[in-house]
């Protein structure tokens, strides 16, 4: 079995209506965090994060304030019929306050939203799990977890190839 390790980072950025998240559009309905995969076995999850989102977005450190009781880790299988993959995705939590975007050609477009329209378009419960916690932190609720904002959770999603 192969393993694939990505990391992302949710991006906010304070509005008078609340905070509003971004998304970015691949197409056929999949609307996701910006993350990809790591480069190399040297490459941190913090780094991959970092450069993910700016090549995906044009926002670079200097845009981002980084939220240190937040980090999830997911894991979770994808398989098709000959092959099944185990995928591990780190995601860090960060506040701009620079709205401006480029996206990159692998994208489609991009959205600002509040937490609920988010919530919506997400495309598996995983990320909207943590779209959820992240939430709560900037709200400044508690979050249940392990510890600071952490959270681990495996599922096995399907998919057609």
């Amino acid at each position: 079995m192969r393993k694939e390790i990505s990391a992302g980072i949710i991006v906010y950025h304070k509005t008078q209506r609340g905070p509003e998240f971004l998304l970015l559009y691949k197409g056929k309905n999949y609307w996701n965090f910006p993350k990809g995969k790591l480069e190399g076995e040297k490459e941190s999850s913090y780094k991959a994060a970092l450069r993910e989102v700016y090549e995906e977005t044009g926002l670079g450190r200097g845009d981002l304030k980084f939220d240190p009781r937040f980090n999830a880790r997911n894991s979770f299988f994808l398989s098709d019929k000959k092959r099944k993959l185990l995928k591990i995705v780190i995601f860090f939590l960060a506040e701009t306050s620079n709205p401006v975007v480029r996206i990159s050609s692998e994208h489609k477009g991009y959205a600002w939203l509040p937490y609920r329209e988010a919530l919506r378009l997400l495309t598996y419960q995983i990320y909207k799990n943590n779209l959820k916690k992240a939430y709560e932190i900037i709200r400044g609720k508690s979050v249940p977890s392990d510890k600071k904002g952490s959270s681990r959770e495996s599922h096995h999603l399907q998919r057609n190839r």
